[in-house]
Protein backbone atom coordinates (compact mmCIF):
# COMPACT_ATOMS: atom_id res chain seq x y z
CA UNK A 1 0.00 0.00 0.00
CA UNK A 2 2.74 2.11 0.85
CA UNK A 3 3.90 2.00 -2.89
CA UNK A 4 0.39 2.66 -4.05
CA UNK A 5 0.86 6.05 -1.83
CA UNK A 6 3.91 7.23 -3.76
CA UNK A 7 1.67 6.38 -7.30
CA UNK A 8 -0.97 8.77 -5.62
CA UNK A 9 2.08 11.52 -4.34
CA UNK A 10 2.83 11.45 -7.89
CA UNK A 11 -0.41 12.18 -9.35
CA UNK A 12 -1.21 14.81 -6.68
CA UNK A 13 1.75 16.62 -8.42
CA UNK A 14 1.29 15.87 -11.66
CA UNK A 15 -2.91 17.40 -10.88
CA UNK A 16 -0.92 20.66 -9.46
CA UNK A 17 0.77 20.82 -12.84
CA UNK A 18 -1.87 20.62 -14.91
CA UNK A 19 -4.78 22.23 -12.80
CA UNK A 20 -3.30 24.23 -10.59
CA UNK A 21 -4.98 24.91 -7.09
CA UNK A 22 -6.98 22.05 -5.39
CA UNK A 23 -4.70 19.17 -6.74
CA UNK A 24 -3.23 19.49 -2.90
CA UNK A 25 -6.40 18.44 -1.09
CA UNK A 26 -6.34 14.83 -1.49
CA UNK A 27 -2.61 14.65 0.11
CA UNK A 28 -4.36 13.77 3.33
CA UNK A 29 -6.86 11.47 2.46
CA UNK A 30 -3.71 9.26 0.56
CA UNK A 31 -1.36 9.87 3.48
CA UNK A 32 -4.39 8.21 6.11
CA UNK A 33 -6.26 5.39 3.64
CA UNK A 34 -3.06 4.29 1.67
CA UNK A 35 -0.09 4.87 3.84
CA UNK A 36 -1.76 4.31 7.25
CA UNK A 37 -0.67 7.77 8.68
CA UNK A 38 -2.10 8.70 11.88
CA UNK A 39 -4.94 11.45 10.69
CA UNK A 40 -3.23 14.42 12.90
CA UNK A 41 0.17 13.46 12.06
CA UNK A 42 -1.39 13.27 8.62
CA UNK A 43 -1.79 17.22 8.55
CA UNK A 44 1.65 17.43 9.34
CA UNK A 45 2.75 15.84 6.76
CA UNK A 46 0.18 17.26 4.07
CA UNK A 47 2.10 20.63 5.35
CA UNK A 48 5.35 19.88 4.39
CA UNK A 49 4.27 17.78 1.40
CA UNK A 50 2.21 21.14 -0.18
CA UNK A 51 4.72 23.57 1.23
CA UNK A 52 7.31 21.50 -0.56
CA UNK A 53 5.82 20.98 -4.00
CA UNK A 54 4.00 24.54 -3.80
CA UNK A 55 7.53 25.87 -3.04
CA UNK A 56 8.33 24.48 -6.55
CA UNK A 57 4.99 25.83 -8.37
CA UNK A 58 6.04 29.10 -7.05
CA UNK A 59 9.58 29.75 -8.11
CA UNK A 60 8.59 27.64 -11.57
CA UNK A 61 6.26 31.32 -11.74
CA UNK A 62 8.57 33.61 -9.95
CA UNK A 63 10.79 32.83 -13.31
CA UNK A 64 7.95 33.80 -15.38
CA UNK A 65 7.34 37.13 -13.32
CA UNK A 66 3.97 35.62 -12.25
CA UNK A 67 4.50 36.27 -8.57
CA UNK A 68 3.79 39.79 -7.08
CA UNK A 69 6.36 39.04 -3.82
CA UNK A 70 4.44 42.40 -2.14
CA UNK A 71 1.04 41.27 -1.63
CA UNK A 72 2.42 37.89 -1.03
CA UNK A 73 3.85 39.38 2.11
CA UNK A 74 1.13 41.43 3.42
CA UNK A 75 -0.95 37.85 2.65
CA UNK A 76 1.98 35.84 4.09
CA UNK A 77 2.71 37.07 7.22
CA UNK A 78 -0.81 36.60 9.31
CA UNK A 79 -1.38 33.61 7.57
CA UNK A 80 2.23 31.95 8.51
CA UNK A 81 1.69 33.38 12.12
CA UNK A 82 -2.23 31.60 12.64
CA UNK A 83 -0.55 28.49 10.99
CA UNK A 84 2.24 28.15 13.33
CA UNK A 85 0.35 29.35 16.16
CA UNK A 86 -2.48 26.51 15.29
CA UNK A 87 0.01 23.75 15.01
CA UNK A 88 2.28 24.44 17.94
CA UNK A 89 -0.20 25.57 20.80
CA UNK A 90 -3.99 24.80 19.29
CA UNK A 91 -3.29 21.31 18.46
CA UNK A 92 -1.90 20.13 21.17
CA UNK A 93 -4.76 21.80 23.20
CA UNK A 94 -7.49 20.19 21.33
CA UNK A 95 -8.21 17.18 23.35
CA UNK A 96 -7.58 13.49 22.04
CA UNK A 97 -11.76 12.72 22.69
CA UNK A 98 -14.11 15.28 21.43
CA UNK A 99 -17.66 15.30 22.89
CA UNK A 100 -20.51 17.25 22.05
CA UNK A 101 -22.83 17.53 24.75
CA UNK A 102 -24.49 14.29 25.35
CA UNK A 103 -25.17 13.53 21.56
CA UNK A 104 -21.72 11.67 20.63
CA UNK A 105 -18.42 11.98 20.67
CA UNK A 106 -15.50 11.31 18.34
CA UNK A 107 -11.55 11.16 18.91
CA UNK A 108 -9.11 14.17 17.78
CA UNK A 109 -8.26 12.37 14.53
CA UNK A 110 -11.65 11.31 13.26
CA UNK A 111 -12.86 15.09 13.84
CA UNK A 112 -9.60 16.57 12.04
CA UNK A 113 -11.21 14.24 9.14
CA UNK A 114 -14.50 15.18 9.02
CA UNK A 115 -13.55 18.69 8.87
CA UNK A 116 -11.21 17.97 6.18
CA UNK A 117 -14.02 15.80 4.34
CA UNK A 118 -16.15 18.56 4.44
CA UNK A 119 -13.60 20.79 3.28
CA UNK A 120 -13.13 18.78 0.13
CA UNK A 121 -16.82 19.19 -0.22
CA UNK A 122 -16.24 22.69 -0.25
CA UNK A 123 -13.10 22.41 -3.20
CA UNK A 124 -15.14 20.40 -5.44
CA UNK A 125 -18.12 22.59 -6.07
CA UNK A 126 -15.55 25.22 -6.37
CA UNK A 127 -13.51 23.40 -9.01
CA UNK A 128 -16.99 21.97 -10.51
CA UNK A 129 -18.56 25.33 -11.22
CA UNK A 130 -15.32 27.26 -11.45
CA UNK A 131 -14.47 27.43 -15.41
CA UNK A 132 -17.34 30.24 -15.20
CA UNK A 133 -16.15 31.79 -11.96
CA UNK A 134 -12.66 31.48 -13.23
CA UNK A 135 -13.45 33.21 -16.81
CA UNK A 136 -15.16 35.88 -14.38
CA UNK A 137 -12.33 36.89 -12.82
CA UNK A 138 -9.73 36.88 -15.52
CA UNK A 139 -12.54 39.49 -17.53
CA UNK A 140 -12.01 41.87 -14.39
CA UNK A 141 -10.36 44.69 -17.03
CA UNK A 142 -10.03 47.01 -13.79
CA UNK A 143 -8.55 45.56 -10.94
CA UNK A 144 -9.62 47.75 -7.94
CA UNK A 145 -7.09 50.36 -7.47
CA UNK A 146 -8.05 50.74 -3.65
CA UNK A 147 -6.52 47.32 -2.32
CA UNK A 148 -8.80 46.28 0.30
CA UNK A 149 -5.15 44.81 2.59
CA UNK A 150 -6.99 44.71 5.53
CA UNK A 151 -9.13 42.41 4.55
CA UNK A 152 -6.24 40.43 3.03
CA UNK A 153 -4.53 40.19 6.26
CA UNK A 154 -8.38 38.74 7.82
CA UNK A 155 -8.41 36.21 5.18
CA UNK A 156 -4.94 35.81 5.69
CA UNK A 157 -5.37 34.89 9.03
CA UNK A 158 -8.45 32.62 8.12
CA UNK A 159 -7.24 30.85 5.77
CA UNK A 160 -3.84 30.12 7.74
CA UNK A 161 -5.79 28.74 10.89
CA UNK A 162 -7.53 26.37 8.50
CA UNK A 163 -4.57 25.36 7.17
CA UNK A 164 -2.79 24.63 10.49
CA UNK A 165 -5.72 22.22 11.32
CA UNK A 166 -6.32 20.23 8.39
CA UNK A 167 -2.68 20.73 7.07
CA UNK A 168 -4.59 22.15 2.94
CA UNK A 169 -3.49 24.78 0.73
CA UNK A 170 -6.25 26.51 0.70
CA UNK A 171 -5.31 27.86 -2.40
CA UNK A 172 -9.55 28.13 -3.84
CA UNK A 173 -9.77 30.67 -1.14
CA UNK A 174 -6.75 32.17 -1.96
CA UNK A 175 -6.65 32.83 -5.30
CA UNK A 176 -10.37 35.05 -5.62
CA UNK A 177 -9.05 36.82 -2.30
CA UNK A 178 -6.10 38.21 -4.44
CA UNK A 179 -7.88 38.81 -7.09
CA UNK A 180 -11.04 40.49 -5.85
CA UNK A 181 -9.35 42.73 -2.84
CA UNK A 182 -5.39 42.74 -3.75
CA UNK A 183 -6.32 43.89 -7.33
CA UNK A 184 -3.66 40.98 -8.69
CA UNK A 185 -4.74 39.68 -12.26
CA UNK A 186 -5.47 35.64 -12.82
CA UNK A 187 -2.43 34.82 -13.73
CA UNK A 188 -0.44 36.79 -11.31
CA UNK A 189 -2.84 35.61 -8.82
CA UNK A 190 -2.16 31.87 -9.10
CA UNK A 191 1.86 32.42 -8.88
CA UNK A 192 1.80 34.30 -5.95
CA UNK A 193 -1.25 32.32 -4.05
CA UNK A 194 1.70 29.04 -4.52
CA UNK A 195 4.51 31.07 -2.33
CA UNK A 196 2.05 32.07 0.28
CA UNK A 197 1.12 28.42 0.02
CA UNK A 198 4.37 27.57 0.17
CA UNK A 199 5.78 29.80 3.17
CA UNK A 200 2.46 29.08 5.74
CA UNK A 201 2.65 25.48 5.01
CA UNK A 202 6.48 25.04 5.69
CA UNK A 203 6.62 27.64 8.31
CA UNK A 204 3.43 25.79 10.16
CA UNK A 205 5.35 22.51 9.80
CA UNK A 206 7.64 23.48 11.91
CA UNK A 207 5.28 23.74 14.96
CA UNK A 208 4.94 19.96 14.52
CA UNK A 209 8.47 19.70 14.82
CA UNK A 210 8.31 22.20 17.76
CA UNK A 211 5.75 19.95 19.68
CA UNK A 212 8.33 16.81 18.78
CA UNK A 213 5.94 14.83 16.44
CA UNK A 214 7.06 11.91 15.58
CA UNK A 215 8.10 12.01 11.92
CA UNK A 216 9.30 9.82 9.88
CA UNK A 217 11.87 11.53 7.57
CA UNK A 218 12.74 8.84 4.98
CA UNK A 219 8.61 8.03 4.34
CA UNK A 220 8.06 12.16 4.29
CA UNK A 221 11.25 13.03 2.12
CA UNK A 222 9.81 9.85 -0.68
CA UNK A 223 6.65 10.79 -0.60
CA UNK A 224 7.57 14.57 -1.17
CA UNK A 225 9.74 13.78 -4.08
CA UNK A 226 7.29 11.91 -6.01
CA UNK A 227 4.76 14.69 -5.68
CA UNK A 228 7.53 17.38 -6.25
CA UNK A 229 8.75 14.91 -9.38
CA UNK A 230 5.12 15.08 -9.97
CA UNK A 231 4.56 18.96 -10.69
CA UNK A 232 7.45 19.00 -13.70
CA UNK A 233 5.25 16.35 -15.37
CA UNK A 234 2.45 17.98 -15.41
CA UNK A 235 3.87 21.37 -16.38
CA UNK A 236 5.02 18.96 -19.40
CA UNK A 237 1.96 17.70 -20.14
CA UNK A 238 -0.62 20.85 -19.71
CA UNK A 239 1.51 22.25 -23.34
CA UNK A 240 -0.95 19.37 -24.56
CA UNK A 241 -3.65 19.11 -22.16
CA UNK A 242 -6.39 21.82 -21.57
CA UNK A 243 -6.45 21.98 -17.82
CA UNK A 244 -9.24 23.34 -17.26
CA UNK A 245 -11.60 20.79 -19.05
CA UNK A 246 -9.84 18.36 -16.39
CA UNK A 247 -10.77 20.66 -13.44
CA UNK A 248 -13.96 19.69 -13.57
CA UNK A 249 -13.75 16.00 -13.63
CA UNK A 250 -10.99 16.27 -11.13
CA UNK A 251 -13.44 18.46 -8.56
CA UNK A 252 -15.94 15.16 -9.14
CA UNK A 253 -14.06 12.68 -8.19
CA UNK A 254 -12.49 15.07 -4.80
CA UNK A 255 -16.61 15.03 -3.99
CA UNK A 256 -17.04 11.74 -4.24
CA UNK A 257 -13.98 10.98 -2.20
CA UNK A 258 -14.90 13.84 0.55
CA UNK A 259 -18.31 12.13 0.25
CA UNK A 260 -16.95 8.64 1.64
CA UNK A 261 -14.62 9.63 3.85
CA UNK A 262 -17.92 11.60 5.59
CA UNK A 263 -19.84 8.05 5.45
CA UNK A 264 -16.64 5.98 6.30
CA UNK A 265 -16.17 8.04 9.57
CA UNK A 266 -19.20 8.40 10.53
CA UNK A 267 -21.16 5.01 10.21
CA UNK A 268 -18.39 2.48 9.20
CA UNK A 269 -15.77 2.77 11.67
Amino acid sequence: MEILAYIFAAAIGISLGLIGAGGSILTVPVLVYLAHVEPVLATAYSLFVVGSTALVGGIQNSFKKLVDFKTAFIFGVPSILAVYVTRAFVMPWIPSEIAVGNLFSVSKGVGLLLIFAVLMVVTSISMIRGNGRNKELENIENPPKNHHFGLVLLEGIGVGTLTGLVGAGGGFLIIPALVLLAGLEMKLAVGTSLFIIAMKSLIGFTGDIQTGMPINWTFLLIFTGFSVGGIFVGTWLSKFVDGHRLKKGFGWFVLVMGIYMIIKETMFR
